[in-house]
């Protein structure tokens, strides 16, 4: 197993990464300016794809919007957003 660590475009609602099968999604998290996703993985496996959510506090989501994974902010915390693994 390893932990890699994924760049996400924070300006999209939805969008889809590459990831070996079985992996595990840690936390979300600003690193400096880019909004990183931390995936806990066996490298060796094959690659799946997963569909990641990023939702505004207050935005109106789907009745099932995922499984949660982490809230990052922006702006110094005038933004705050949601991140969720998409099933």
């Amino acid at each position: 197993m390893i932990i890699w660590k994924k760049k996400l475009d924070e300006k999209l609602i939805f969008q889809t990464i590459d990831v070996p099968s079985g992996s595990k999604f840690l936390t979300a998290a600003m690193q400096g300016e880019n909004l990183c996703l931390w995936i806990l993985c066996d490298k060796n496996a094959p690659t799946t794809r997963r569909e990641i959510a990023i939702y505004a506090t207050g935005e109106l989501l789907d009745n099932d919007p995922g499984e949660y994974i982490s809230t990052f902010q922006l702006e110094g915390g005038d933004f705050i957003y949601h991140v969720f693994d998409v099933k």
